[in-house]
């Protein structure tokens, strides 16, 4: 993890959260081995699905479900009807990181404007907007698919910047990957490496020398 960097100097604070591996869930291994009860398929399709660069094209938006399932079928050899299921069992697999939440409310109640940068296919997106609530609680949101780019791409990280008006200096990235942090930090963001919602919420009320405290979460 990089060093913590205090920024204290005047001026609103604004946060950008990850989803998978920071709001909700994100196990892959967990998937498959729920879905498939012998072992010996769990790393091939990991390998066939989520390790290779079509999962990437799919967060991407430059190949849709159907076309990634097909080639997923043509490299596995698995019937498509069941790799249908695996994508919505997938999608139900993201279910939200409680102590995070918990975290992102009490920004959003000390009044801290909020956003959301995720790398994410549509019918992902989709699935969680109506599985569960709380996306009032973001100024903004930002989703690869839709834009056609991906963290930790910098363009991405200008774009929500730009689209928000919001100051790199001022503005705190939560992410589960580091490189995706790194490429924050590049682009002037402060970022934090997420590990769970007790060492982010440390974190955030150091970066911002207590501004952003949240003291239900620091016991």
């Amino acid at each position: 993890m990089a060093p913590v960097v205090s920024c204290a100097s005047t001026g609103p604070w604004r946060v950008i959260f990850d989803l998978g591996g920071v709001l909700f869930e994100w196990n892959p291994l967990g998937i498959v081995r729920g879905f498939y009860p012998d072992a010996a398929l769990h790393e091939p399709m990991l390998d066939c699905v989520y390790r290779h660069p079509d999962w990437l094209a799919l967060d991407e938006g430059t190949l849709d479900e159907p076309g990634a399932i097909a080639r997923f079928g043509e490299r596995s050899g698995r019937d498509a009807a069941e790799l249908a299921r695996l994508m919505q069992a997938t999608r139900e697999s993201l279910r939200p990181i409680e102590p995070t939440w918990r975290l992102l409310r009490g920004l959003h109640a000390r009044g801290v404007p909020l956003f959301c940068l995720s790398n994410m296919a549509e019918p992902t997106y989709q699935h969680l907007r109506a599985a569960h609530p709380g996306w009032d609680l973001f100024s903004g949101i930002v989703i690869s698919a839709r834009e056609k780019m991906l963290k930790p791409q910098a363009q991405i990280f200008r774009l929500i910047l730009e689209r928000h008006g919001l100051t790199p200096g001022h503005t705190v990235f939560i992410d589960d990957m580091p490189a995706n942090a790194e490429a924050a930090r590049a682009c002037g963001l402060q970022a934090i490496v997420f590990r769970d919602a007790a060492s982010c919420a440390a974190e955030l009320s150091e970066i911002t020398a207590g501004a952003l405290a949240v003291p239900e979460l620091l016991t």
